[in-house]
């Protein structure tokens, strides 16, 4: 099966490792903003989807557990939602942000966390990210988006509202976590589908590789930089929420958390597991260019080892001298072309009985 890869995308290069943290990158203003709220207990769920910011301000206090998913980021939306529901200025930074660092910060009266949301390209063989921002406080979650067109969550949407589910029974603390939780599963997925390319390429270099072989083994390795880069200071982030003592954050939580822990361990480990993979496939590649080098000068040496006897034979009937044997006999001529066969013959049998071919 013949692999369809961006050959020589070095403008993939530029994207991947054009982070500069002294210079702030300038966010684009979200063209459309799309908000969903579901507002929920044990006995009863309502949900809404809002085109204005200001229509989410009053499920502030209304006793009841809410999620707010804001998706498209307007710095006047993200100001005003922060200052409604008294969300710290350095945590209103990192909503704006762009190319931030998975990360997990605690303030007075909320919990902060950024990770990014994963997605394969199966078009571009490409990883692409979406930053999201989840803020945990009490008694809401919100979110924050910046593609309204995809993410992670519906499977849990569809939770949320069967009515018996350990969502509705539970608070906003376990909502937060099956928002990191749903995020860090997709990992998986992702992974999936980029482990099939690397063993579809693997498969490909050992039938027939070719002088693009290289080249998409390096762009499966940036790929694998970008997972690299978004999974492993995740482990970190959670490692936040398994050791804070705020009271946002219910006992009986953390062991939700201690999960998704162990998930992004192994995550991390299977993404050094790819990486490795990917290092012997170069290898593996730079052995069989070698080998089949090795075998085309093989043949090389072989043809010119037969025609030597013949070069021999030739240069020697060819001296101009008066007098050499044969020179003038009726049949010297078939003598000579016999021998240039002869020799040559006898040589491939002694070179197969040695087993140098």
């Amino acid at each position: 099966m013949q692999l369809i890869f961006p050959i020589f995308n070095t403008k993939r290069t530029g994207e991947i490792f054009h982070v500069n943290p002294t210079v702030i990158p300038q966010r684009e203003e979200a063209k459309e903003v799309s908000i969903q709220v579901f507002d929920f207990n044990s006995n009863e769920i309502r949900e809404y989807n809002f085109d204005r910011i200001e229509e989410c301000f009053h499920f502030r206090d209304n006793g009841n557990t809410t999620w707010i998913n804001i998706d498209g980021l307007r710095k006047a939306d993200v100001e005003a939602v922060c200052k409604r529901f008294d969300i710290h200025y350095l945590i209103l930074e990192d909503i704006l942000s762009v190319g931030q660092r998975p990360k997990m910060d605690e303030m007075d009266n909320e919990m902060f966390c950024l990770l990014n949301m994963l997605y394969f390209n199966e078009k571009n063989i490409t990883v692409e990210q979406e930053q999201i921002s989840i803020v945990l406080g009490k008694n809401f979650v919100i979110s924050f988006q910046e593609d309204a067109s995809r993410d992670v969550f519906d499977a849990l949407r569809n939770r949320i509202k069967i009515a018996n589910s350990k969502l509705r029974q539970s608070g906003a603390d376990y909502l937060c976590y099956s928002l990191i939780d749903m995020i860090v599963d997709n990992y998986f997925v992702v992974m999936e589908k980029l482990s099939d390319r690397i063993e579809l390429l693997e498969e490909e270099i050992i039938r027939y590789a070719n002088a693009r072989s290289l080249a998409r083994i390096n762009s499966l390795r940036k790929e694998l930089i970008v997972l690299k880069r978004n999974v492993a200071p995740v482990r970190d982030m959670v490692n936040g929420f398994i050791r804070s003592d705020s009271d946002l954050l219910e006992e009986k939580t953390t062991k939700y958390f201690k999960d998704v822990y162990d998930h992004i361990v192994q995550a991390a480990d299977m993404v050094e597991s790819y990486r490795d993979m990917m290092m012997n496939m170069q290898d593996l590649y730079m052995n069989k260019a070698n080998m089949k080098m090795n075998e085309v000068m093989k043949v090389m040496t072989i043809v010119t080892c037969l025609l030597a006897p013949a070069t021999v034979i030739g240069g020697i009937f060819g001296m101009n001298f008066d007098r050499i044997p044969y020179l003038h006999h009726k049949n010297g001529f078939y003598i000579a072309v016999g021998l240039m066969l002869i020799v040559p013959i006898w040589m491939i049998r002694v070179f197969k009985q040695r087993g140098w071919f």
